[in-house]
């Protein structure tokens, strides 16, 4: 269940409040006395058997007394009685509840947990909580919770776990006027979650951005749909605690003991296009900052403008410590600012205007900068002098900037560095909407904000360059018998190393020995220098215990190193025997992949080696990976400076070495038994890559967690015959198809066009073009038919289906040169096939009046006319 019944839950007409006590402490007290302090306008009704007046509000003996059926509850009582008071407020018709009351006891929390949402199900009654400090909603003028302080009206939608962030996030933003669309406490998530509320919030038009303080994320792939969802639309920023867990257990591989689960947290806060800050008070600041910018570029590329050359550099020192990008300005720029600003200007950036600058040399120099495409964030320090007004250049600025801001100019934050007065330069820049700081150092970090929310964004939107079929060739049938015939929890090292090459990642030649005569034979089979790795029941890492021995020449040098090992190292089963590789100046990395519990497999990259964990240079990322996210992954790395080339090694060749991670990406998405994977290391220069050593641990599939990001579903891939004996092929939508979904809506007829998207359309690129093209195959589904022959799909069928996975609705386009052949029908028979799949219970869809032919198809295959308003007549499938 996700956003079922929440806008009653949020906009009650009628609030019950069950615990309503006389007692001035009392927690039901409390939320009856900020419900009535909110100026709710509904019918508020007290419940408690032993009082029938409070404050002058006539109480009510219990639920079934109530004059009318409540559209929330907030239940204030011990936990015992909860399941039972859930169950009457379902009889009673009611939306929600609020649940205030906390358990007793991990194992006692789950069983009532259990049994309170058992009695909520047959109402489909939404429960908050249990444990939290309740939810405010000023724009409905209610306060359902206990917290000290009121919330001011505005549009920050705030969720948390804690009940304590929630009201110390409250008293701090009623301190400074910042206001609230919503402040929801989530407590324990029995039933509502984080990925209720973003769904909600993804579609709320009041809501202007997100704030999230999360201590746990609960059913990922939901909270992952949601979030991509929230953050296309709006900011969500968010504070997660927990980030240095005490301690971890010890793990097979290196990939286990580096993937943490706050490294994994931030990869999918990442993935999902949300910005992690660090501190509750960094929440405030990044929301204001990224709600009021109105840039889609979004801040990589700084300018400064100072009227002090120091504080302009102290800012360029600042934002470079962040990774930041100063902006290049254009001779077009340079040309322009020389016709505004003294001739002493240094002609760079930052741009020093001179400490006599005021209110004019503002204007003009920010009208200027703001013309610049090469600039994606202005910042505009301004330092108190004796010979101009800091008010005055304050107006200067923003008189450029209401002139010339729209969307698309750089974002603009001003920096205003008064100790002392300055009272009506803050009071315009709040007026105008332009974020405003009082040191450079919090400047700086919210021009760090916008550059990350940015990157994070480009992330979620980025277009692939190459094709999922692309890359290295993958042979699945070989991988499956490989780990079919494994009998160990490890593979052997030989297998694992074939396991990888059969996705396309070359290696290092092995051979496996159960004895040392076996290891010597090994040797000579395979020619050269070898080195010589222990297999030992238990051991961790062979390094430590002597377990490998390089450059051996020869069978008897390694019979004699294989007989000392087995003579020294406890719980011997056998040697490795490889090749040793001749990749003098490659690079060592490592590329592995593990199971992280809540967000299932996630992928590792940085620098490898024996000494992985003491160079701490990794990253991670969630599957599935494209070149794209691949190159990203070696980018955020310290090493990737110097896979670019560095004192005479050539550059790294970093196509091949972003297909190994893809390829691995696409391994453990599409083997389920791999529970670990290390390739460490994995050599790479010019000429490529090559695994030198690999590991492999397997389990049941049944105990993995399932990705958070739904994988390609290559299972949907299928065939069907026409009405005139052709076959058609059926696949889902890929985001490197959008160049060839372009050329296709491009070569379809406008009345068509006009059919499909119910108005004129002839631009289908940038963020439409991504909308079509990246679905969340959790929710959406869209299958392009093919002809053998034919460059361009014969047609396109979609399925939204809602959050709550109750209803969906279809949309489908044939091109215009096939209509008549059967297309329509074929899809449309393939769309309801997968609705009903997925258990959806209604299929829906919006057909223009004036379009006879779809209108007489979808009627063919049983829907009926719910609705006609307008142009458009919604026909519904009951599935």
């Amino acid at each position: 269940m996700t956003i079922r019944n929440l806008d009653r839950v949020l906009a009650p007409r009628s609030v019950a409040v069950i615990g309503a006590s006389r007692r001035e402490r009392a927690v039901g007290r409390l939320v009856l006395t900020n419900m009535r302090a909110a100026g709710f306008a509904g019918r508020l009704m007290p419940v408690n058997p032993r009082a029938t007046e409070i404050d002058g509000l006539e109480v009510f003996p219990d639920i079934e007394s109530l004059p009318e059926n409540p559209d929330l509850a907030v239940i204030a009582t011990p936990p015992d009685t909860v399941p039972d008071l859930i169950a009457r407020l379902v009889k009673r018709g009611c939306a929600g509840a609020v649940v205030i009351s906390a358990g007793g006891g991990e194992g006692m929390e789950a069983h009532r947990h259990q049994a309170m949402l058992d009695a909520a199900r047959p109402g489909l009654l939404r429960v908050i909580g249990p444990n939290c400090l309740g939810l405010v909603v000023p724009g409905a003028h209610v306060n359902a919770s206990f917290g000290p302080v009121p919330a001011r009206d505005g549009g920050i939608a705030c969720f948390t776990q804690s009940g304590a962030v929630a009201a110390a996030l409250m008293d701090w933003a009623y301190a400074h006027d910042v206001g609230f669309r919503y402040v929801v406490s989530l407590g324990d998530m029995a039933d509502v979650d984080f990925g209720d509320m973003l769904d909600f919030a993804a579609t709320d038009y009041g809501t202007k951005a997100v704030l999230l303080y999360v201590e746990s994320v609960t059913s990922a792939r939901k909270f992952m749909s949601a979030a991509r969802a929230a953050a296309r639309g709006k900011p969500v920023i968010v504070v997660k605690a927990g980030r240095h867990p005490a301690a971890s257990a010890a793990a097979r591989s290196h990939t286990g003991a580096l993937a943490g689960s706050d490294a994994v947290y931030d990869a999918a806060f990442r993935r999902a296009g949300l910005l992690r800050v660090q501190g509750l008070s960094d929440l405030f600041s990044a929301a204001e900052t990224l709600s009021r910018a109105t840039s889609p570029r979004r801040g990589e590329r700084l300018a400064i403008l100072t009227n002090g050359g120091g504080f302009g550099v102290l800012a360029t020192d600042a934002w470079m410590d962040t990774g930041g990008t100063l902006a290049d300005l254009s001779p077009h720029t340079r040309i322009a600012l020389d016709a505004v600003l003294p001739p002493a200007w240094p002609r760079a950036n930052p741009i020093d205007i001179g400490g006599d600058a005021g209110a004019e040399r503002y204007r003009a120099a920010l009208a200027v900068l703001l013309a610049d495409p090469g600039i994606d964030t202005i910042l505009a320090l301004n330092c108190p002098t004796g010979v101009a007004s800091s008010d005055e250049a304050a107006k200067g600025l923003l008189a450029a900037w209401s002139e010339r801001k729209a969307y698309g100019t750089p974002n603009v934050l001003a920096c205003w560095m008064s100790a002392s007065g300055g009272q009506a330069s803050w009071a315009a820049f709040a007026a105008a909407g332009m974020p405003a700081f009082a040191t450079i150092e919090s400047a700086i970090a919210g021009c760090a904000e916008l550059a990350e929310f940015s990157r994070n964004q480009r992330l979620m939107l980025r277009v692939p360059a190459l094709s999922e079929d692309a890359g290295p060739a993958v042979d699945r049938n070989a991988a499956r018998a490989l780990i079919a015939g494994s009998t160990d929890a490890w593979m052997d090292a030989p297998d694992a190393k074939r396991l990888i090459a059969a996705y396309g990642i070359p290696v290092i030649p092995a051979r496996a020995a159960t004895s040392p005569e076996e290891a010597g034979q090994a040797a000579a089979d395979l020619g050269g220098p070898v080195a010589l790795k222990v297999r030992a029941r238990g051991l961790l890492h062979k390094t430590d215990v002597g377990g490998v021995v390089l450059d051996l020449s020869g069978p008897e040098a390694v019979r004699a190193a294989a007989e000392s090992m087995r003579t020294r190292i406890d719980n011997v089963e056998g040697f490795t025997v490889e090749k040793m590789a001749q990749r003098p100046g490659a690079f060592e990395l490592i590329i592995g992949a593990s199971v992280d519990p809540t967000f299932g497999p996630v992928i590792l990259f940085g620098m490898g080696g024996v000494g992985v964990e003491a160079t701490a240079d990794t990253t991670l990322a969630l599957p599935p990976l494209d070149l794209e996210l691949a190159r990203g992954m070696i980018g955020r790395t310290r090493v990737a400076r110097l896979l670019g080339g560095i004192r005479g090694r050539p550059p790294v060749d970093l196509d091949k070495l972003a297909w190994a991670l893809v390829a691995v990406s696409r391994l453990v998405l599409d083997q389920p038994e791999i529970m670990e994977l290390d390739i460490n290391p994995i050599l790479a220069d010019a000429d490529g890559v090559i695994a030198v050593d690999a590991r492999v641990k397997l389990g049941d599939p049944a105990a993995r967690q399932q990705a958070a990001i739904v994988p390609y579903p290559r299972a949907m891939e299928t065939t069907v015959t026409l009405r005139d004996g052709t076959e058609m092929r059926l696949r889902p939508i890929r985001p490197d198809d959008a160049a060839m979904i372009r050329r296709f809506l491009e070569a379809v007829a406008p009345e068509d066009i006009r059919a499909r998207f119910h108005g004129a359309m002839r631009d289908f690129s940038g963020p439409l073009l991504v909308r079509l093209t990246q679905i969340d195959y959790d929710r959406e589904m869209a299958l392009l038919g093919f002809r053998d022959g034919d460059p361009l799909p014969l047609g396109v069928v979609r399925l939204y289906a809602d959050p709550d996975g109750i209803s969906g609705e279809f949309a489908i386009i044939v091109r215009s040169d096939l209509h008549g052949h059967g297309l329509g029908t074929s899809l449309m028979h393939r769309i309801i096939e997968v609705a009903r799949t997925r258990g959806l219970k209604r299929l829906v869809g919006s057909v223009l009046r004036d379009n006879a032919r779809m209108l007489h198809l979808v009627r063919d295959l049983g829907f009926a006319a719910e609705d006609a308003r307008g142009d458009e007549v919604t026909m519904v499938l009951t599935l």
